[in-house]
């Protein structure tokens, strides 16, 4: 995936507002999609969907995140070690490690990442 194929909405949802989560963000053909819901210096919380066939490369952060499943079902690869998390299972990618993605079917998380606590 080359990053014209990456759509991201980068501003804060409305607030004292209520959503569906599943309903954030759309499948889009070839692409992933992603609109954060919150964004702060401390971590932030985004919803992505995955067309079938997409991946993201691997990469590493600095900080833990905690990824959900909300829609179908999502490969993800820790450290060399493929974890296949289904609708409503979550996982926890520690901080420094490589992961990647890939959407074998449609779907879609919502990632928090915690940035306090690292100091």
């Amino acid at each position: 995936m080359n990053s014209k194929d990456r759509k991201e909405n980068d501003t804060e949802m409305e607030k004292s507002k209520a959503h569906i989560v599943v309903e954030i963000v759309q499948y889009v053909p070839k692409t992933v999609s992603s609109r954060t819901i919150i964004k702060k210096t401390t971590g932030n919380i985004t919803v992505s969907s995955f067309d079938t066939g997409e991946e993201l490369a691997e990469k590493s952060s600095a900080f833990d995140a905690y990824i959900q499943i909300i829609d179908g079902s999502a490969e993800i690869v820790i450290d060399g070690k493929k974890h296949k998390l289904k609708l409503g299972q979550g996982i926890i990618i520690p901080a420094h490690s490589k992961n990647s993605f890939c959407a074998k079917e449609q779907f879609k998380m919502i990632s928090t990442v915690i940035k306090s606590g690292y100091e």
